[in-house]
């Protein structure tokens, strides 16, 4: 490509990039957008803020952070003895997952293996 017809393609692609910038230039959008700006940065002086500071100031109000939560402690389990009448075996456990009791439970039903507490 010779100089001329490369600047040629330059100053096109200038009139172009001017002409779109006019256009932003009337658009209502923008131009409130442009008067907010100016505003706001108005105030940050005036209050001597940074944005920075806004930023965080308006994050903050913004995720409204939970107040954390206490744990819910439950009273521990008490220990429960079984004792099979059948084999005079015993288990202690806290919870129902217990192997043999399960087990039991199969066998016998729940009804009468919890009958065996002692």
């Amino acid at each position: 490509m010779s100089r001329l017809s490369e600047f040629r393609a330059l100053e096109e692609k200038l009139r172009e990039q001017l002409q779109a910038l006019e256009d932003m230039k009337q658009d209502k959008a923008l131009q409130e957008e442009m008067q907010f700006e100016t505003e706001l940065r108005a105030l940050m002086e005036k209050h001597n803020q940074s944005p920075q500071a806004v930023i965080a100031l308006l994050d903050s109000n913004h995720r409204s952070v939970p107040e954390p939560k206490q744990p819910v402690s439950r009273k521990p389990r008490s220990t429960k003895r079984y004792k099979n009448p059948h084999t005079g075996e015993i288990v202690e456990t806290k919870g129902g997952n217990h192997k043999v009791l399960k087990q039991w439970k199969n066998e016998y039903g729940a009804e009468t293996v919890e009958s065996w507490v002692l």
